[in-house]
């Protein structure tokens, strides 16, 4: 059997079929179906097969014969189609009511409506892409900024399972040496053969730290970090958001306790999406909204990975003043001191361990504060280039790298560092979905969107 191909008893026994492009009008809307009772659906829809992978001019029809729309037809015979099923895409005039009536048709004709993510889950079930790969097709979709979508398009193009394959590979390597010597008794077990075996165990644990390095930096990516904007009332926090949002996304006037509520703005700063929230200034309120807004800007800052503490060049009162601060921020949080209106006190942009001197009206040191956001997001400028790597890869990543950690720690007891080996193996296999459960396979793709 060629590489790809696919048996027809392997392929699911029903045909799915959705509307492939979002909701509402467009110029163009898609309708996707993919499974073995395409070709028929094909022809109760279109009157004819459409010769593969050519671009058709057909006109689509209900049951009794009625003419619902005129377009373009694709036809994509298995194994060469993205779910590796015999796959049709009819593409119309993008009308909600037109879209809908194709769609009816093609459940007439025998399909039933896809869930989501189900075409993808069909492309790796059919061996079309691998775990890793399918997840980076919703990372791809949902990409916040350029960069993520560049990192998602390389694991899509298997560049994340290639580098976690290698260390699959290096590890059976690994595992069928130290099974040979199992066969052995301990005296027989020579000295180059241990260290052999602890050269190519440290090899493999320096590469899974480049991999889990990258993957680090992509979840970043992916993930973005949350920014908080706190301070007492008219230190500048409304301004300094417009500043790092390059637009008047918050009122800024004079009078003090302006903000009563939380504002969000999503920035990207070298395409790390960072999720900004200006919060109400930190005093003690006369009013009930100001004490509503006060207490929201506390739980944001309790949920924060870095506390922008907002003062005044001319009146460093430090944030330790108000009630209840410190103790709001998370422990993992970063917290950064911005010294706001330098221009008032003509001092020059400033950047110290922990603290950015700025000015949020003119943006002189603004530069500065987006390097120090940046390398509180343990971002590297240069290096390769990471893999936008999700929570459930990087947990695997670390009970691998746990494995191989016991693994060197177990001296001459091989049976012991088979073990461990074995383990990290297994760990790794579930990125790629080689060793996966129908419970997870659930929870990855209910969350794509239907039609993907």
């Amino acid at each position: 059997m060629a590489s790809g191909e696919l048996k027809a008893d392997t392929l699911a026994p029903d045909t799915v079929a959705a509307i492939a492009t979002p909701a509402g009008r467009g110029g163009i809307g898609v309708v996707r179906v993919s499974g073995t009772r395409v070709p028929g659906i094909a022809r109760a829809l279109l009157g004819v097969l459409p010769e593969p992978r050519k671009a058709t001019l057909a006109t689509a029809r209900s049951a009794g014969g009625d003419k619902l729309d005129q377009g373009i037809a694709l036809y994509f015979p298995a194994p060469h189609s993205y779910t590796g099923e015999p796959v049709l895409e009819f593409q119309g005039h993008g009308g909600p009511v037109v879209m809908q009536a194709v769609l009816g048709a093609v459940l007439d004709a025998g399909a039933r409506l896809a869930e989501p993510g189900e075409y993808t889950r069909r492309a790796f079930l059919n061996g079309r892409l691998d775990l890793a790969q399918a997840e980076a097709v919703a990372d791809l979709i949902d990409a916040a900024s350029s960069e993520a979508a560049r990192s998602a398009l390389r694991s899509l193009d298997g560049e994340f399972s290639t580098a976690v394959s290698e260390l699959v590979a290096q590890l059976t390597e690994l595992r069928a040496l130290t099974e040979a010597m199992l066969d052995f008794p301990e005296e027989e077990v020579d000295e180059l053969h241990r260290d052999d075996a602890q050269c190519r165990l440290a090899s493999t644990r320096d590469a899974l730290e480049t991999v889990l390095a990258r993957s680090r930096q992509g979840r970043l990516l992916r993930e973005g970090l949350h920014v908080v904007i706190a301070g007492r009332p008219n230190v500048g926090k409304s301004s300094l958001l417009n500043r790092l949002a390059g637009a008047e996304r918050a009122i800024v006037t004079p009078v003090g306790g302006t903000t009563r509520d939380l504002i969000r703005e999503d920035i990207s700063v070298e395409g790390v999406p960072l999720h900004v929230v200006d919060t109400a200034g930190l005093r003690e309120a006369a009013d009930e909204i100001e004490k509503i807004g006060i207490e929201r800007a506390r739980q944001e800052i309790r949920r924060a990975d870095v506390v922008l503490l907002v003062l005044e060049a001319l009146d460093e009162r430090d944030g330790d003043m108000h009630p209840g601060l410190v103790s709001a921020l998370p422990a993992g949080a970063v917290r950064i001191r911005v010294i706001n209106k330098i221009d008032l006190a003509g001092m020059a942009p400033a950047r110290t361990a922990g603290e950015v001197r700025l000015s949020a009206k003119t943006g002189a040191g603004v530069e500065l504060l987006q390097a120090a956001l940046l390398e509180a997001a343990g971002w590297a400028r240069h290096g390769e280039t990471p893999f936008l790597a999700r929570e459930r890869h990087q947990r695997a990543l670390g009970r691998a790298r746990s494995q191989l950690a016991a693994a060197a720690a177990q001296g001459s007891r091989w049976e012991l560092f088979a073990e461990d080996l074995r383990l990290a193996q297994q760990a790794l296999a579930e990125i790629t979905g080689e060793v996966s459960t129908e419970d997870l396979l659930g929870e990855i793709f209910s969350r794509f969107c239907i039609g993907k």
